[in-house]
């Protein structure tokens, strides 16, 4: 009798769910089984964001819009990946043209100091990060992903204290190869994501393989690392 009441119980729950999540199929607009998991709804940055992705800027969402829409959110782990032209897809995407902008001169306003040397500056507010000596710019600038709100990076003149090129959080229980280490437990490493994946890291300044290992290989104890701006949504 026990198991029986077990499973009555278990069939209300799930029934329960079910219930619960029609309605929410069907806000979303997704009338049947193939488009459950792309909406039809048109995002408030809908024409932004078809600009972006090459699509027809008409600001209306179509099944071939959606699909690009959720390609570039499955890339970027940007959640839920429905194919919503909304304020977090259409923010990576800002953020990107913003990034590109730069060009090949990220220091242009003078705010990495040139006047030290070997310097690894990292600016919040655009996401980039560049190593330079003096005024000539020797690596970058590359996209990167720093501390989310209440995990932030911390601003200022710091120093590489510490290299570990196979490094495991004590705290995340998460690999962290070619680490650096500036300040407090905050470093350059490589992650197995994209560097444009929302919210951001717990602190470190996240990188590609490819520019991590390139930081390993330029870099030494000893110097010196400029953090500054602010990153959105912090």
């Amino acid at each position: 009798m026990g198991d029986i009441r077990t499973l009555r119980r278990r069939g209300a729950v799930a029934l329960g769910i079910t219930v619960m999540v029609a309605p929410l199929t069907v806000a979303l607009g997704t009338g049947s089984a193939q488009a459950a998991s792309c909406t039809t709804q048109t995002g408030p940055y809908q024409k932004q964001v078809e600009k972006f992705l090459g699509r027809p800027v008409d600001g209306k969402q179509s099944p071939a819009d959606c699909k690009a829409i959720k390609a570039f959110q499955t890339k970027h782990k940007i959640t839920p990946n429905a194919g919503y032209a909304g304020s977090i897809t259409w923010g990576v995407m800002d953020l990107m043209n913003k990034q590109k902008a730069v060009g090949d001169n990220p220091n242009k306003a003078g705010k990495c100091p040139t006047d030290k040397g070997r310097i690894a500056c990292v600016d919040l507010t655009l996401q980039l990060s560049w190593i330079q000596d003096g005024k000539d710019v020797k690596y970058g600038p590359v996209p990167v992903r720093t501390g989310r709100n209440g995990h932030e990076t911390r601003t200022g003149l710091k120093k590489v204290y510490w290299r570990d090129i196979d490094h495991v959080s004590s705290i995340y229980d998460v690999p962290m190869p070619y680490s650096q280490f500036f300040d407090g437990g905050q470093a350059f490493h490589s992650v197995g994501i994209s560097v444009w994946s929302p919210p951001g890291s717990h602190g470190c300044v996240n990188m590609t393989k490819k520019d991590a290992v390139k930081y390993w290989n330029t870099l030494r104890k000893g110097d010196d690392v400029f953090v500054y701006g602010r990153k959105p949504g912090t």
